[in-house]
């Protein structure tokens, strides 16, 4: 089984329509991927509606979940824009966490985890310990990423999510072809951030079927 839970397409900054990844993943030997294209607060109503429809994909393909990456949205905003893009139809919100490659605002990934409808704090390179513990305690998983630059924090990230009993996912953050992982390139990305077998296993099958598995078809 291989589940990603964060990719982009043609609607933000991919290079795929959702036929073509769906497609791709599909012979990757993925089960399911979610559409997570970037959005803030000018695109977010043209963006979840029409992700919403890639779900019939699934018919064909595999299991494609319409979702979101809220990016550089103010973090005072957060809450209230993932609110909203539940109730577009988005099935996983993700929030783009504060890496050490990209000046995201401060105060993005403690107000990320503090909203109960955030489902993934991404890349989140520069999370501390007590932002770990809060997402651990909104059940909150912290990824594990496949994207160059922001993956070179990943151990960090681990070690984290480790010591506060967070959950953890391993995502591909996929923007073009070359992006997606099939499950052994997963499995070293996984290694790379010091996770043992176990853990490996949580985050790149157990976590990602949990979160996802009522939308399964």
């Amino acid at each position: 089984m291989r589940i990603d839970l964060h990719t982009h397409t043609i609607f933000s900054d991919g290079d795929l329509t959702p036929s073509e990844l769906a497609y791709r993943a599909k012979e990757l030997g993925h089960t399911a991927i979610a559409i997570t294209d970037h959005v803030d607060v000018t695109n977010i109503e043209f963006v979840v509606p029409n992700l919403v429809k890639a779900a019939d994909l699934g018919s064909d393909y595999i299991t494609v979940i319409p979702g979101v990456e809220l990016t550089y949205v103010p973090p005072s905003m957060i809450d209230a824009m993932a609110k909203k893009a539940r109730a577009l139809g988005a099935e996983i919100v993700v929030v783009h966490g504060e890496t050490v490659s990209e000046p995201v605002p401060p105060n993005t990934n403690l107000r990320a985890v503090m909203s109960p409808n955030v489902d993934i704090l991404a890349h989140p390179g520069l999370i501390t310990f007590e932002e770990a513990e809060i997402a651990a305690g909104n059940d909150t998983a912290l990824e594990i990423t496949g994207r160059a630059f922001h993956n070179i924090t990943n151990g960090h990230v681990a070690n984290m999510a480790r010591k506060a009993g967070a959950k953890m996912v391993i995502n591909s953050d996929a923007h073009t072809i070359g992006n997606l992982m099939d499950e052994r390139t997963a499995t070293i990305v996984g290694k790379g951030a010091g996770l043992t077998d176990d853990e490996i296993k949580k985050a790149l099958n157990d976590t990602p079927y949990e979160m996802i598995k009522h939308l399964i078809r």
